[in-house]
């Protein structure tokens, strides 16, 4: 099972539920990509918004977005993934031209870090994902002939199952550093696989690893069930996405590395906005405001 993937499945995985959550993130990398002030470029997403029917007819350009920034789906939410997309690239690239040479990407979907971003010699990007979510990817980077710039390792393994086995046996070596990325990840778990899922990140981390994920601190994510952001992707793409949050209370993950001896910062994206004078600002009964990006380093060695 490690190391292949099938071919020929459709878009098995990216057909509903949280997969197609991939297909709004990468219409929104699209978006981005084409705007003249990108804060991040993604040449593959349009391919992969055209290849799958459960997103067929979304945009892919701002020229298809008539009210800009101002539509609450194309403009204010695609911001937010595009600066998401740009401030977790540098975070990757920091990290690895800092010693690290291990990628792992935690529920990697319709990511192309692999084949988009400059790596040092000597990188691995490990990604983990359903093999029907890896599978579609594959279909639509082989029809580009796209090639990676670092050595990639998909492993086709819900993150339900032995991961950790999968990763081991795929060649990943504990004892050297390695950067985690749990990118929209997190809130789609259940606290116990979190929990469960830090802890692991934790135990397979050498001295100089790190690790970027998103959580969000909405003590009850449905105080902004009637916001633009909610209610327009649910009215047009038909993605209830807070149907799709675990909505239990959420672990302190950042304290608990802290207390394992990683240091971490806890960032509201907003911060990002500001830094580089673009990106979506706060709103009044704003689906944002509980989001933060949290950056770990560590442990001690």
């Amino acid at each position: 099972m490690i190391g292949t993937s099938s071919r020929g499945t459709g878009t098995e995985g990216v057909d509903g539920g949280v997969g197609v959550t991939a297909l709004l993130v990468a219409a929104a990398r699209a978006i981005e990509t084409h705007r003249d002030d990108a804060l991040a470029r993604d040449v593959y997403a349009e391919h992969f918004v055209r290849a799958a029917p459960a997103s067929a007819g979304w945009p892919v350009h701002p020229r298809q977005v008539p009210d800009g920034e101002a539509d609450p789906l194309w403009g204010r939410f695609a911001r937010y993934f595009g600066l998401r997309t740009r401030v977790l690239d540098d975070f990757v690239l920091r990290s690895v031209h800092t010693g690290a040479r291990q990628v792992v990407l935690l529920g990697a979907g319709l990511d192309t870090r692999a084949f988009r971003l400059d790596w040092p010699s000597g990188c691995v990007v490990f990604e983990i994902d359903r093999e029907g979510v890896l599978a579609f990817k594959h279909e639509v980077l082989d029809g580009l002939a796209a090639a990676p710039g670092a050595a990639r390792v998909p492993l086709p393994v819900d993150l339900r199952d032995d991961w950790v086995r999968a990763l081991r046996d795929a060649g990943f070596d504990p004892a050297a550093p390695s950067v985690w990325l749990a990118e929209g990840l997190l809130f789609y778990l259940p606290p116990a696989a979190e929990t469960y899922l830090i802890d692991r990140v934790d135990r397979l981390s050498g001295a100089g690893s790190a690790l970027a994920f998103e959580v969000k601190l909405d003590e009850d994510l449905l105080a902004h069930r009637d916001s633009p952001l909610y209610t327009a992707t649910a009215r047009r793409l038909g993605i209830d996405l807070l149907a799709l949050f675990d909505r239990e209370p959420r672990p302190d993950s950042a304290g608990e590395l802290v207390g394992r001896g990683w240091s971490a910062s806890v960032h509201s994206p907003y911060e990002f906005t500001r830094r580089f004078g673009r990106g979506p600002s706060p709103e009044a009964n704003d689906a944002l405001a509980g989001n933060r990006w949290v950056f770990a380093t560590g442990p001690r060695g």
